[in-house]
């Protein structure tokens, strides 16, 4: 994220992690990792956050290439999408 920071400028950086599109967003992850560590104390439910802030992390990434999240969302429409 530093280099994104370096790239765009703090302030719009802030704006994007905070944008409502995202279906994670990287402030409702932050959010869930630090509750899920801090407060409950649960080492489950902290690594199930962790794993859902990467995802977010790697999502947010992604925003940056053009098309890439339309090309990634395709791909596992298609890798998922088996008729039974």
């Amino acid at each position: 994220m530093r280099s994104t920071v370096f790239l765009m400028g703090p302030e719009q950086q802030i704006n994007m992690m905070f944008v409502s599109t995202l279906p994670l967003s990287m402030s409702d992850a932050s959010f869930l990792h630090s509750f899920c560590a801090l407060l409950i104390h649960s080492k489950i439910l902290t690594v199930i956050a962790i794993l859902c802030k990467t995802c977010a992390l790697m999502w947010y990434s992604l925003s940056y290439i053009p098309f890439t999240r339309r090309m990634v969302s395709e791909i596992m429409i298609c890798l998922c999408d088996n008729e039974l």
